[in-house]
């Protein structure tokens, strides 16, 4: 299977065919078959994936890897290794050696002749107490000793997600550890690529301006990047796919789980805010500009412990007097409770009543009641017992959703921080030989473990001049895309002319988020500023309390914080709508 190498001076293309551990199974076909291909990437994990893989491996020690991957392999081995497409892949998760060799009895079964390495090092949890999962993030240069060694798969566990892109890149141009700017752009094109179609119309704010053929639409194709020697790339999708890449598709995906300026990484730090995007085409968008440099002293470690066990249950209040329902089964549930409280109760109401309802559903309200403790007969029989026997004697009209179950699981994240040299990074090769990958040592020294060293806020700009407004949503002129990082949540906001961005950037400030998102006020919020983007991203701090596992919230990994903030409603200049 072996390819024949591109000629470095030509672009290597790599594309994505998964953005989770769930992504579309037969994206893996489609991108084989769609174009010209150099390299297949595959993201599978995530926080909480690492988490259910955590689980999978308590069960079955010879478990904790993506197995879908397994099954798109099955289908298209034969079809990579005729058209000499390589595959990187991070669905390795908890245990990379076990798919490896998964992978090549796969092989040995089809009779296809392939060449299987992986990467290990990033497993911590031995050395981390209490832990189900604790996995550092490896950067790209031992997947790069794979391929440079004539691996046609290369398997991993907990990589960066860029780092799938960055080893292919570092491979095929020959890039060295220092060689930032390089680094830096790989690392961009693999951020717009690692979520597959959420560069290609996925998820995208203005999805309904577009005029495009709604099939296109409701079947997004996946990404891939025509990356250069010098960092540069294009990202495009393969023709006759659907949806579509354009400048505001590619903006939304570079502001997804970032934070500031700095996009620290363990081979580079890239710099967003100097990333320049343009339109190069129908479905075409270049991406030049990005500055690196050295990487943190430190890798930033996962770790995802077991937290305790969960319970919900949801009332169901209709009609009148909805706050009068509401209080009263709460006193109830809590008299319920008196004599073993659980540890966490949190209530919740939403109000998606209306008045003079055409339907009993319109008229209803959802109070839900979250209970979290370390025993689960606290959280489990007690909870279900105290919502049913209010069946015959609470609010009028009583019911819930479902009765509560016996209590559930759940796990907690964090981050936690070690220097480069307490990770054993090594390219395991198809023969079996081990390559120890260098830490990087050309670090920047800061005052604190944590990566991200602050960079100097830009200048605003020149504010419009005064002109009559509107109260509209604040959708109307920006998009937005947010997601999760632990218990923090990011909200990028970017506008399409410069008119515009001259309003936000002295509009939507961090107090004003604040009083835009009301569950945000007592957080601490920090906006940064992208002037080459037209964007800024606002980190809310702990709005997610213990990560996306836990489920805190009502949208536990803030999937839809940005369009609730898009909602709101501002005095918008008439002259930008």
């Amino acid at each position: 299977m072996t390819p024949t190498p591109r000629p470095p001076h030509l672009p290597l293309r790599i594309g994505n065919a998964s953005g989770f551990y769930g992504d579309r199974v037969d994206a893996m076909r489609e991108m084989l078959t769609g174009g010209e291909l150099d390299v297949l990437t595959g993201d599978y994990l995530a926080e909480l994936t690492m988490l259910i893989l955590g689980r999978d491996r308590l069960k079955d020690p010879g478990a904790g890897y993506a197995r879908t991957f397994l099954r798109q392999l099955e289908e298209c081995l034969g079809l990579a290794h005729e058209r000499g497409v390589r595959i990187v892949t991070n669905a390795g998760g908890l245990n990379p050696a076990g798919l490896a060799n998964a992978v090549r009895q796969l092989a040995d079964r089809l009779s296809v002749p392939v060449q299987v390495a992986h990467v290990e090092g990033d497993d911590l949890t031995a050395a981390t107490p209490g832990s189900l999962a604790a996995h550092a993030y490896l950067g790209g240069f031992g997947i790069a000793a794979c391929l440079r060694e004539g691996a046609d798969i290369v398997v991993t566990g907990r990589v960066t997600d860029a780092a799938l892109v960055t080893g292919p890149a570092a491979a095929h141009f020959g890039w060295g550890p220092g060689e930032y700017d390089r680094l830096a752009g790989a690392v961009v094109a693999g951020h717009v690529l690692e979520c597959g179609a959420q560069a290609t119309g996925g998820n995208y704010a203005f999805f309904h301006e577009r005029g495009h053929d709604p099939g296109k639409l409701r079947r997004p194709g996946f990404p891939l990047a025509e990356l250069h020697d010098d960092g540069t790339c294009v990202i495009t999708k393969h023709p006759g796919t659907g949806g579509f890449v354009d400048v505001g598709t590619v903006t939304a995906q570079l502001l997804y789980e970032t934070a500031g300026a700095r996009y620290p990484g363990p081979d580079v730090t890239a710099r967003l805010d100097t990333v320049r995007l343009t339109q190069d085409g129908p479905d075409r968008v270049r991406i030049e500009g990005v500055r690196g440099e050295a990487p943190p002293p430190t890798l930033k470690v996962g770790v995802n412990r077991f937290g305790g066990f969960r319970n919900e249950v949801a009332f169901v209040l209709t009609g009148l007097d909805i706050e009068a329902k509401a209080a009263l089964v709460r006193e109830q549930m809590t008299d319920a409770f008196a004599k073993s409280p659980p540890a966490e109760a949190r209530w919740d109401i939403v109000r998606t009543d209306r008045p003079d309802a055409p339907t009993e559903e319109m008229a209803s309200a959802l109070l839900r009641l979250v209970v979290r403790d370390a025993d689960q007969a606290v959280v489990g029989r007690a909870l279900s017992g105290a919502a049913v026997e209010l069946a015959l004697a609470s609010y009028p009209g009583f019911h819930v959703l479902a009765p509560p179950g016996k209590g559930s699981p759940y796990g907690v994240f964090e981050d936690v921080y070690v220097p480069h040299g307490a990770v054993d990074h090594v390219a395991v090769l198809h023969d079996g030989r081990r390559v120890t990958v260098p830490p990087a040592h050309d670090t920047p020294v800061h005052d604190t473990l944590v990566p991200e060293a602050p960079v100097p806020e830009p200048p605003l700009p020149q504010p419009l001049p005064p002109a009559p407004t509107k109260r509209v949503p604040l959708g109307l002129v920006a998009g937005a895309r947010s997601g999760d990082k632990g218990g923090n949540a990011n909200v990028g906001v970017w506008v399409r002319t410069d008119d515009a961005w001259r309003w936000l950037a002295h509009e939507l400030t961090a107090e004003r988020f604040q009083k835009l998102i009301p569950e945000a006020g007592q957080l601490k919020v920090t906006r940064h500023s992208l002037p080459h983007l037209r964007a800024l991203n606002f980190v809310v701090e702990g709005i997610l309390g213990e990560g996306v596992a836990a489920q805190h919230r009502f949208d536990p990994q803030a999937k839809a914080l940005g369009e609730w903030l898009r909602s709101r409603h501002l005095d918008i200049p008439e002259v930008l709508l």
